[in-house]
C-alpha cells in the first residue's frame, strides 16, 4: 500500500478500484500529467475509467491534499503527487516541466519574507523560459 492510500484511508476515504488506479497513474507519471493525460493513461489500466470519475477524484485529492494541481500558464491544469519542496522551469516551447531545487534561492526566500516581517509559510515558484540556442 503506497503512503498516499493510507493517507487517503486515515483520512476516511473509500479507496474504491478507480481511486487506487488514477494514485497508481500518478505515482508512476514521471511529468506532471493534465487531467486528459491521467484518463488517458488510467483507461489503460482499467477501460472501465470515466473522465467524470478522474475530475472528480483529482478535486477531491487536491482538496486533501494528497495531489498538487499547478496552472502552468497553459489554460488546464496539471497534478503531481505531493512530494518534498521544490520550485518549476517550464519550457514555453515544449510544455515539459522540469523541477528543480536550489538552497540560495531558499535562502533568498526566507530572507525577504523576514526582512518584511513575516515568517514564510508557503512558496511556489515558477520559471517560464525558452532553451538557449547556440549561436550559429
Amino acid at each position: 500500500m503506497s503512503n498516499i492510500e493510507q493517507r487517503c484511508i486515515d483520512a476516511g476515504l473509500k479507496m474504491t478500484a478507480p481511486r487506487k488506479v488514477i494514485l497508481q497513474v500518478l505515482a508512476m507519471a514521471g511529468d506532471h500529467p493534465s487531467v486528459d493525460e491521467v484518463y488517458a493513461r488510467a483507461k489503460e489500466i482499467d477501460s472501465s475509467i470515466s473522465i467524470a470519475t478522474v475530475y472528480r477524484t483529482l478535486g477531491l485529492f487536491d482538496e486533501l491534499g494528497f495531489v498538487v494541481r499547478h496552472e502552468f500558464q497553459e489554460g488546464y491544469s496539471r497534478y503531481e503527487v505531493s512530494s518534498e519542496h521544490h520550485h518549476h522551469l517550464v519550457d514555453l516551447e515544449t510544455g515539459k516541466v522540469i523541477e528543480f531545487k536550489d538552497e540560495q534561492i531558499e535562502k533568498l526566500k526566507s530572507k525577504i519574507a523576514h526582512d518584511l516581517g513575516y515568517e514564510l509559510v508557503e512558496c511556489r515558484l515558477e520559471l517560464y523560459g525558452r532553451k538557449i540556442k547556440p549561436d550559429e
